[in-house]
């Protein structure tokens, strides 16, 4: 009979459950004082047992003559929690794989020195839908020979084009075409923020070109919130 104790801790039930159990099973039926004497357990035990058998559906009881004699259940009721158990799963599954699987946002952060850092740029952003810029200086339309075949690029793709300068700039090549929009703030300006796509570019332009381009579509939206406002407040032409 050890070995079917053990068997039946396998199947979830305690040592002392697995005892009583089995003795059911042999007697047919017992009051919970014989069934304490039998197996030389303490009788309080054994009807804490009894209870915890009861609620597992492995012990039922009669009443006769206002005492309770106590009988093991069919022993297919040991596949009641595993069905149980089995139909929760089941249940489960469906709501887990509706669960969104976090999604790593593509970052990336590169400095470039040279006119080549900004050809990069530029090259990224004839793939957006719109470019806006602020603190725009117009110094890369000079740095680099081939802008105004850029400018005509991105005219013939329909980017929308949104550039925020200086007052001092209108007017000037950089600053003139016309299916370009325009605004201007009193604002000095060394470097010039650009965004576009999930893409932020800042570029300082002197002796020698120096841009720091970023990829995080949440900081590229970001500082397009906040270039929506600077728009808002910024004069026209």
């Amino acid at each position: 009979m050890a070995a079917f104790e053990e068997r039946l801790q396998k199947a979830g039930l305690t040592g002392n459950e697995a005892k009583v159990y089995l003795e059911l099973l042999k007697r047919g039926s017992s009051s919970a004082n014989a069934l304490a004497k039998k197996i030389g357990m303490d009788r309080t035990l054994v009807y804490t047992i009894l209870n915890h058998l009861i609620e597992k559906g492995l012990v039922n009881y009669i009443v006769k003559a206002n005492k309770k004699f106590f009988s093991a259940s069919e022993p297919e009721n040991l596949l009641n929690p595993v069905k149980e158990k089995s139909a929760f799963i089941q249940d489960l599954i469906p709501e887990l794989k509706k669960i969104e699987k976090i999604q790593e946002i593509p970052q990336e952060i590169k400095i470039y020195e040279g006119k080549e850092g900004l050809r990069v740029m530029v090259n990224l952003m004839l793939k957006s839908k719109e470019y806006c810029a602020f603190g725009s200086t117009g110094r890369a339309f000079y740095a680099l020979y081939e802008m105004p075949v850029v400018a005509k690029k991105v005219m013939k793709a329909n980017i929308r084009v949104r550039i925020i300068g200086n007052t001092k700039l209108k007017g000037t090549p950089p600053f003139a075409y016309k299916k370009f929009e325009y605004k201007f703030l009193d604002i000095d300006s060394e470097a010039t923020t650009n965004i576009f796509g999930d893409y932020i570019a800042i570029h300082l332009i002197k002796q020698k070109p120096l841009v720091i381009l970023i990829k995080n579509k949440l900081i590229a939206q970001t500082y397009r919130n906040h270039f929506e406002v600077l728009w808002k407040i910024a004069k026209k032409a």
